[in-house]
């Protein structure tokens, strides 16, 4: 057998390409392209990119359509764009523990609201498009020491309200957006005559272009009686 020759069954098969993150493929808007331009101009400023590499960047910038052709420009620079992280992997509990899920929140160009005394799932997902949506648990029924909460909002804000003692594990993954988490105050002691335990929640949330907020304690209608 001749040495350039290789049995059909022996030679490379052709690479097959990764799948494309659904996030890099989205269209982005003009307001985006400025928000990305200024971060390259303030690096400019800094001293962190030659005004020739600013202005081939701009170029490349303002003919760029989707998310995916932005992160490269500033993934260089300190308060740059990121590769939207891949989707959280399942949250992983310890044997033997049952969690039971709720039915999952999908909003799109709506409003969803959970307030007063609803009956909460021990872990919630909450999916969100040009919406908002609102969790208050400060009135809802717990049947569960452990709360978990997947958020994932595009162009939506979502808020959670957690009672005033909740401990809060928060894991976020704002891409031009936000996610804020109000501090907790300091409590009066509890009734030694009452033992009360603190839930936990176990929040995690990617905000696109959106917001996560978190909040403690009733809404400041309910303190003053006026809901």
């Amino acid at each position: 057998m001749a040495q350039d020759e290789v049995p059909q069954d022996n030679r490379p098969q052709d690479a097959v390409p990764a799948p494309v993150d659904p996030a890099l493929r989205r269209r982005v808007s003009d307001l985006e392209r400025e928000q990305v331009a200024d971060v390259l101009r303030d690096a400019a400023g800094e001293g962190r990119l030659s005004y020739s590499e600013l202005e081939e960047r701009l170029e490349t910038l303002y003919a760029s359509k989707t998310y995916g052709e932005l992160v490269p420009l500033t993934a260089d620079l300190p308060n740059g764009l990121h590769q939207p992280a891949a989707a959280p992997p399942p949250v992983q509990y310890s044997p033997g523990t049952v969690v039971q899920d709720g039915p999952a929140i999908n909003v799109f160009l709506s409003d969803t609201k959970r307030l007063g005394n609803w009956v909460a799932p021990q872990r919630q997902e909450v999916h969100a498009v040009l919406g908002d949506v609102t969790l208050d648990y400060t009135e809802a029924q717990i049947p569960f020491d452990e709360i978990y909460v997947d958020i994932r909002c595009i162009l939506a804000d979502v808020k959670i309200r957690v009672p005033a003692d909740a401990v809060v594990h928060l894991d976020s993954n704002p891409i031009l957006g936000a996610v804020s988490e109000q501090a907790a105050t300091l409590l009066p002691a509890p009734d030694p005559n009452t033992p009360h335990r603190p839930k936990t929640f176990h929040i995690r949330g990617t905000a696109i272009l959106g917001d996560i907020k978190i909040k403690r304690g009733p809404r400041l209608t309910k303190r003053l009686g006026l809901a």
